[in-house]
């Protein structure tokens, strides 16, 4: 107080000194522009003008003047001061405040109300920019985290079921295994679909994986049985949880153990079901782990489907082989029967020249008949029945074999029989059968069990020559190879590799004429490539090594067909090769599917390669993403900052308002111009600024506050308004529109005519 005083007094004593001075100089002035000296007479003069006494006055007006001027700048200094110490300890505040933040205590309490409402509302904003910026990292961390951790499922998962396509029982419970593991759960059962009987299909539990141990264990689970039907019939994911403890037992798939969670998933491939698992645990199944199970469940039916195509080809193909074995064994039964019967043929020739001159002609003859594997006849054919004595068939179907065999011979040829029905090596030889007239004819004679598609005997096959009937042995020998030529594809070649003969199926099959076929060699049906080898095989084969495999041909249209070959070398009567007999079977559809699954799975390695590749990449490309996105934002931030600092600083009114017309910005000059707070204005209709007369009688300003009318933008124009206080102002209006995804926004610039008048 006494510092003030002092200043107060020193600013007076200045005063008054000044005009003491001031003073003296005036009425120096006046004298010595009058040429008069400065005498007490003379000053006394001057005081006969009553102006001359407010001069005199001057010392106490300028030092009382001077005292109320150093007052006021001393209460001005003290505000000074006391604003400067306020601003100080305000500072001191927002650095702790900023630190705190810096250290991530993004919940640091800050009272606002020391600061300005809107300097406040931004370090408010800062710290929720801050907190919601952590929780967004947070975020984007568990996203990436659990993006990764289901890539890296992807690939573990991707290489057990590359690594054991060929085992299911392995796979099931290397899949169920790994699952539980990787999820976390404490059991898991893997259902198979079991559909080799369409008449009996159920889903079977083939692996079961509980408590990290494997566990045997035989169940079957019904189509429409529990949760596993359930899940199978909807087709998608079942997730229970809370499961009560008698629960599981009685409607699951596992049985045993009481968890509280159970995620069931079907096996899909191609919309079908293949399968299912079922997992259990004590804690809930996460979003993210739901997603990879039904992703992994895709991937294991997709596995599933084609091991089941490829089980299923190879037993196809095994059975084609078999069929093929068994046709090439029947063959060469057959040529070896058919040797010696024309080697019999030929004797019966000799004999018959001998007897030429004694009959017209001798009729060769082939008996012929059929037994199921019982000995019951059921065919027999005319021959067999003239040579026996029948008149029908009817007299000898259905009865056994015994009623032709001498009870002398029974005992040995029951055995001989025995051996036929189970599949045992034919019998050739002399057989003496009984007439009907109880008449002894002996035949050479052949029983030859014949194999259903399975393998098994469905029929033993009786062929028979009378010596003295050599043209029926004849007729039956040559019905035999048109048998022969309808079962299978047949063709004869010289040792040149030039077409001999060949049969209607080996036509059919190339696509030739009679005559384009005679005039071909076995080589020409090979591509170029292949020339090597059917040459390296015809050499072994002329050389009496017979071959039998696969060969691929090409048709006259360019087409490809597969054959399962016998190829033998044919000797003739003095030893050397006459032809080569070529045998085969159509294995064309069987072969293009072997091929097929081939190359899917190859198809299927390399798009997981370039899945890994593809993940890869996507995840360096979605950092570099993010880090531009923050980059971006920030600029847009600062952009965003800089350009509200403008506007609000602009000497013109600025009012932004949506497509809605809710008042969105408004500037200090706005707040001027209608005497209002933005407070008052932002967040509400832009209606609110303008009364209602206003409005009806100006088009312009009723298009501005009608959301559904078109604007006029673009254009200056006059239009009044009233302020808070009821003062009508006239100012200029122009209206900008910036549409941004599809969004319109406007902002209103507005000129005080008034002001810009004066």
């Amino acid at each position: 107080m006494s510092n003030k005083n002092k200043l107060s007094n020193r600013f007076a004593i200045g005063g008054l000194i000044l005009g003491v001075l001031l003073t003296f100089f005036i009425i120096r002035g006046v004298l010595s522009a009058q040429n008069l000296p400065v005498t007490f007479s003379n000053i006394r003069a001057l005081h006969s003008y009553a102006i001359f006494y407010l001069v005199d006055l001057l010392p106490v007006i300028l030092s009382i003047f001077a005292l109320f001027f150093g007052r006021y700048f001393e209460t001005t200094i003290e505000t000074l001061n006391s604003q400067i110490e306020e601003l100080e300890q305000l500072r001191s505040k927002l650095i702790r405040f900023s630190e705190e933040l810096l250290k991530g205590n993004i919940e640091t309490e800050f009272d606002v109300e020391i600061l300005s409402d809107k300097l406040g509302k931004m370090i408010i904003d800062i710290r929720e920019q801050i907190k919601n910026e952590k929780i967004e990292e947070e975020k984007r961390k568990k996203e990436d985290f659990e993006r990764n951790w289901i890539a890296e499922g992807l690939a573990l998962f991707g290489d057990i079921l590359r690594r054991n396509n060929d085992n299911i029982e392995l796979l099931s419970f290397e899949i169920i295994s790994n699952l539980c593991k990787y999820v976390g759960t404490i059991q898991g059962g893997f259902f198979l679909l079991n559909d080799n009987d369409r008449h009996d299909t159920y889903f079977e539990l083939t692996a079961h994986f509980a408590y990290n141990r494997q566990k045997y264990s035989k169940k079957r689970i019904e189509l429409n049985e529990g949760l596993i039907g359930r899940a199978a019939f909807e087709k998608r994911i079942i997730i229970l949880d809370h499961v009560p403890q008698d629960y599981l037992e009685v409607t699951s798939g596992l049985g045993e153990s009481n968890p509280e969670y159970i995620l069931i998933a079907p096996l899909m491939y191609n919309d079908e079901v293949h399968g299912v698992i079922e997992l259990a645990g004590f804690e809930p199944f996460l979003p993210h782990q739901v997603e990879f199970i039904k992703k992994i469940a895709e991937s294991i039916g997709s596995t599933i489907g084609n091991v089941k195509i490829n089980v299923r080809t190879t037993k196809l193909l095994a059975e084609s082989r078999e069929q093929a074995e068994r046709l090439a064994q029947q063959e060469e039964e057959m040529r070896q029967n058919m040797e010696e019967l024309q080697a019999t043929q030929e004797e019966a020739a000799k004999q018959s020249e001998q007897f030429i001159s004694f009959t017209n002609s001798v009729n060769h003859t082939l008996i012929r008949a059929e037994y199921d594997i019982n000995g019951i006849l059921t065919y027999a054919n005319s021959k067999f029945l003239k040579r026996l004595d029948y008149q029908a068939t009817a007299e000898i179907e259905g009865h056994h074999i015994n009623m032709f065999i001498s009870e002398k011979d029974r005992d040995w040829f029951n055995d001989t029989w025995a051996k036929l029905a189970r599949g045992g090596r034919h019998f050739e030889g002399y057989m003496k059968h009984i007439t009907k007239k109880g008449k002894e004819v002996w035949l050479m004679a052949t029983y030859t069990p014949v194999r259903n598609s399975y393998g098994e005997v469905d029929k033993i096959l009786f062929l028979a020559i009378d010596n003295t009937e050599q043209k029926e042995k004849s007729i039956e020998y040559e019905g035999q190879i048109q048998a022969l030529n309808l079962a299978s594809i047949k063709a004869d070649f010289a040792v040149s590799g030039k077409i001999v003969d060949f049969n209607q199926k080996f036509q059919n099959l190339l696509g030739y004429t009679e005559n384009e076929l005679k005039i071909k060699s076995i080589f020409e049906f090979f591509i170029e490539e292949d020339q090597p080898f059917i040459e390296e095989i015809w050499n072994s084969v002329i050389h009496e090594v017979p071959y039998q495999g696969q060969l691929k041909l090409q048709t006259k249209l360019g087409s490809t067909v597969w054959l399962q070959a016998t190829l033998v070398a044919k000797n003739d009567m003095y030893g050397e090769i006459d032809k080569v007999i070529c045998i085969a079977f159509d294995i064309t559809d069987q072969k293009e599917l072997e091929l097929k699954i081939q190359q899917q799975n190859k198809k299927l390695l390399q798009q997981e390669e370039v899945l890994k590749n593809s993940e890869l990449e996507l995840s360096k490309k979605l950092e570099k993403a993010k880090k531009e996105l923050r980059q971006q934002f920030n600029e847009i931030e600062k952009v965003k900052i800089r350009n509200e600092l403008t506007l609000e600083g602009m000497l013109d009114a600025i009012v932004t308002f949506n497509q809605k017309g809710i008042v969105e910005f408004f500037n200090h000059s706005a707040e001027n111009l209608w005497k209002v707070d933005k407070k008052m204005i932002i967040g509400r209709n832009v209606r609110g600024l303008f009364n209602d007369e206003i409005i009806r009688s100006n088009d312009y300003v009723d298009r501005l506050v009608d959301p559904s009318k078109e604007k006029i933008i673009g254009v200056r124009t006059e239009i009044p308004i009233v302020t808070k206080e009821g003062e009508v102002k006239q100012v200029l209006c122009l209206l900008c529109d910036a549409v941004i995804d599809n969004e319109h926004s406007y902002t209103a610039f507005l000129q005080n005519i008034e002001v810009e008048l004066f």
